[in-house]
């Protein structure tokens, strides 16, 4: 008579196992980080991501109302200058390129998506540093703070529904939020990069953006040995106003994104990081794994810890990949 109990029993069928699934991908669920390249006559690939592109205005406009029209949930962007400076001032300038291609997609889109921005200094610095330097080298936190009021007041005007503080300075969730409020952009929310990660699968990301990066971020962002303080920043976001907060990477970080999902007020995002991208697309070129198969697991996997939203460079893909599955079952 032996076995008596077969949890088999619930997995004979696809019908079955969509009946008891307890985790479910959708496409409202996914955002689509995109990059906008100032001076790019045509969209161009990134090497270290292949399927990821510098795209121009116009087909970054083409590419987001692709996207919308799969049923991603947002688009997150980020803008790449021609030219750089110490305080990267370019991320302050209505005339910026990241500004300007909010405009373009408030424009386009209006209230179809939800419209989110960087924000963070690293991509308009010459330095590469998502804060401005003293004279030691070092990054100066509380000047970086006004720095982001200005450039988030940039980005509240040219249309962005959500923004999102990735530089890890003490007190940013606050400071950006009181600069929007004495504006009177009361209602552009915060997502919070609550706990950012000195992580080797930025790699591909700073392709993306032509960091002019040298050294490290580790005095800012933190170290992936510590959980407890991954906690603590969430809480000091929370304190400060953020709408909703996120854990970046994602997938070697999955049990702080289990253990702010289960005491956070407010929705809880992960950022599917560059590297997690390359080293999935280097393998499916191999023949060693399944894109679809794999980047859908993967994307469940960030959902059974407790996301809410996923940043995921795959989102237009995986979102027509979940529309066309009339079951559910994606084995």
């Amino acid at each position: 008579m032996y076995p008596a109990v077969r949890p088999r029993r619930l997995r004979r069928n696809a019908a079955l196992r969509r009946l008891v699934s307890e985790t479910d991908v959708r496409p409202r669920h996914l955002v689509l980080p995109m990059f906008v390249h100032e001076g790019v006559s045509e969209p161009v690939e990134i090497p270290s991501m292949p399927g990821v592109l510098h795209h121009t205005r116009d087909s970054l406009r083409r590419a987001a109302v692709e996207a919308v029209r799969s049923g991603v949930g947002g688009l997150m962007l980020f803008g790449v200058p021609a030219e750089r400076d110490a305080s990267g001032s370019a991320a302050a300038d209505p005339e910026g390129v990241l500004n300007v291609a909010l405009r373009d997609l408030a424009s386009e889109l209006g209230d179809e998506t939800v419209l989110m921005a960087d924000t963070c200094l690293d991509e308009f610095t010459d330095h590469g540093h998502c804060g401005v330097l003293d004279d030691a080298g070092n990054v100066d936190n509380d000047r970086t703070l006004r720095l982001y009021g200005e450039m988030a007041l940039a980005q509240a005007e040219a249309g962005a529904h959500v923004l999102g503080p990735s530089g890890m300075m003490d007190g940013q969730v606050g400071a950006i939020r009181e600069s929007l409020d004495a504006a009177g952009f009361h209602e552009t929310s915060l997502l919070a990069y609550s706990a950012k990660y000195s992580s080797a699968f930025y790699g591909p990301f700073r392709d993306a953006v032509d960091s002019q990066l040298s050294g490290d971020r580790k005095t800012y962002q933190q170290d992936p040995a510590n959980g407890r303080e991954a906690r603590r920043e969430v809480d000091l976001d929370l304190a400060e106003g953020a709408d909703m907060v996120m854990i970046k990477p994602g997938m070697s970080y999955l049990d702080l994104v289990r253990q702010t999902a289960e005491t956070s007020p407010v929705p809880v995002g992960v950022y599917q990081v560059s590297g997690e991208y390359s080293m999935i697309e280097a393998a499916v070129e191999r023949g060693w794994l399944d894109r679809q198969r794999t980047v859908l697991e993967m994307l469940t996997s960030v959902r059974r810890a407790g996301a809410d939203i996923v940043l995921t460079y795959w989102a237009t893909q995986a979102a027509r990949w979940l529309s066309d599955e009339p079951t559910g079952d994606a084995s």
